[in-house]
């Protein structure tokens, strides 16, 4: 099993994912600075040229989502159940990439991303209007999780791997974690998690 990846949210937590589960994997480190994720070998791997990608054989897949699905059905792990639990994880993981971490994203790349690769300077309606939705979206995260450990039925899911993506990455990111106390306290509780805190090889 081959697992590309490089230090960034979507990565972090599909090896966080494969980490958690134990799974002895070649990570294999992209170098998307240098334009890596370009190259004839990586697009036979993921055409769309982005990372994390994974190969097990005769399967390549990509997208971090379905990569911890795949990770979590083949170690028959309770991260994906096969209950009514995971319509519920289904739609927290639509409502993340649609709502959540979309927002988080580009609060990501301007406040980030933009510095780390020499982009010039965040464009202040483009973090103005991210924040007003990361805003939006994150105090209807911070409500549900009241009383709650995770995502989902108090049980460990992708769904909490999925959600929490950006958090390790909120003061570089300049997301407002502290504004949200049930957050704050979702991503400290998942940063107990060895391999949640260190997903990425050592």
């Amino acid at each position: 099993m081959k697992l590309y990846y490089y230090d960034t949210q979507n990565p972090w937590r599909a090896c966080a994912v494969a980490k958690y589960l134990d799974f002895k994997a070649d990570y294999i480190h992209v170098d998307v600075g240098k334009g890596e994720h370009r190259s004839p070998e990586f697009l036979a791997v993921n055409p769309n040229g982005k990372v994390p990608a994974l190969v097990d054989g005769d399967v390549k897949m990509w997208e971090s989502v379905a990569i911890m699905a795949y990770l979590s059905d083949k170690a028959g792990s309770d991260l994906w159940p096969k209950d009514e639990r995971q319509i519920e994880i289904m739609r927290w993981l639509v409502w993340d990439a649609a709502q959540f971490t979309r927002w988080g994203s580009i609060l990501h790349f301007e406040n980030r991303i933009r510095k780390r690769f020499d982009l010039g300077d965040p464009d202040p309606a483009t973090v103005e209007e991210a924040l007003g939705n990361w805003k939006r979206f994150a105090a209807v995260l911070d409500a549900h999780l009241k009383g709650r450990t995770y995502i989902v039925a108090d049980t460990l899911s992708i769904a909490d791997f999925a959600v929490a993506c950006l958090l390790p990455l909120a003061e570089v990111s300049k997301l407002p974690l502290d504004d949200y106390p049930e957050l704050r306290r979702f991503h400290d509780n998942l940063m107990e998690i060895p391999a949640w805190r260190r997903p990425f090889p050592e």
